[in-house]
């Protein structure tokens, strides 16, 4: 699996907002420095991120951008899901023709082996993506700066 930077991004800045903002807005330029993302770029992730439920702007001087929900419960999958066309490892798991973006059915559609192997290691991702919150995320980047003893998986 190789993850766009939208993805990676958007997790990272997902993480600044949880890490160094809790319920007050993250202005974008503050995120864009510690980050080091583009403003423009971060502003596209976020309309993303704003239309699956996850953030949440608000206008003004003192606005900026905050979680909608609680770091606890907003997980990596989450982010991923809506920062990216789908998690799949291959096109061919877990997608119906329609949805492949005028790719054309596999002709082992139903009948590879293989096929298993993607579908399973995409399922234990997918368990462990969304297992992963940003919580999860907070905790460790205390525990590298000595902040906090780690005791998470």
């Amino acid at each position: 699996m190789r993850l766009s930077t939208k993805s990676r991004y958007g997790l990272r800045a997902m993480f600044d907002i949880a890490f160094n903002c809790g319920p007050e807005p993250a202005q974008i330029q503050d995120i864009s420095r510690r980050q080091q993302i583009s403003p423009r770029y971060l502003e596209q992730i976020f309309q993303n991120l704003k239309r699956a439920g996850l953030l949440k702007s608000k206008r003004g001087p003192q606005g900026g951008y905050v979680l909608s929900r609680k770091p606890e419960e907003i997980s990596v999958l989450d982010i991923l899901k809506a920062t990216e066309q789908d998690v799949l490892l291959v096109d061919c798991v877990g997608v119906t023709p329609k949805k492949r973006r005028g790719k054309s059915e596999c002709q082992f559609e139903g009948c590879c082996v293989t096929q298993t192997v993607w579908s399973e290691a995409s399922a234990m991702l997918d368990t462990l993506f969304g297992s992963m919150t940003l919580e999860t995320l907070c905790h460790r980047a205390r525990a590298m700066k000595g902040e906090e003893k780690e005791d998470l998986p």
